[in-house]
């Protein structure tokens, strides 16, 4: 098992910058790549970046691209999401997950643990 903490959300104005972070314990030498999600009100998860564990490169959903940037830290199972230049409709919850497979990275069900997630909402 792998429990995953979400933090760091909040409100900002349209422009501004968020960090994400989520913090692994449990089985963490089984993972393969962490990612994040998030998912709009009334609207279905969707990837947003996420990271290979052994390579350490980083994958981008084009909407995000330019303005997220996924890194990690090793010694601590800590992941992080800095989100600049924000926009109205980034306003989701975004979510932590950890894949252990190895099957696949852009999808929610590629994915076998999932954080609580953080409320991220972005003001016009």
């Amino acid at each position: 098992q792998v429990q995953l903490v979400e933090s760091g959300g909040g409100l900002v104005q349209a422009g501004g910058s968020l960090r994400l972070s989520c913090a692994a314990s449990g089985r963490t030498f089984s993972t393969y790549a962490m990612g994040w999600f998030r998912q709009p009100p009334g609207k279905e998860r969707e990837f947003v970046a996420c990271i290979s564990w052994r390579t350490g490169r980083t994958y981008y959903a084009d909407s995000v691209k330019g303005r997220f940037t996924m890194s990690r830290d090793n010694t601590e199972n800590t992941v992080y999401l800095q989100m600049n230049s924000l926009k109205p409709e980034d306003t989701a919850i975004y979510y932590c997950a950890v894949e252990v497979d190895g099957y696949g990275l852009y999808n929610t069900y590629d994915y076998d643990y999932w954080g609580q997630g953080t409320q991220v909402t972005v003001s016009s």
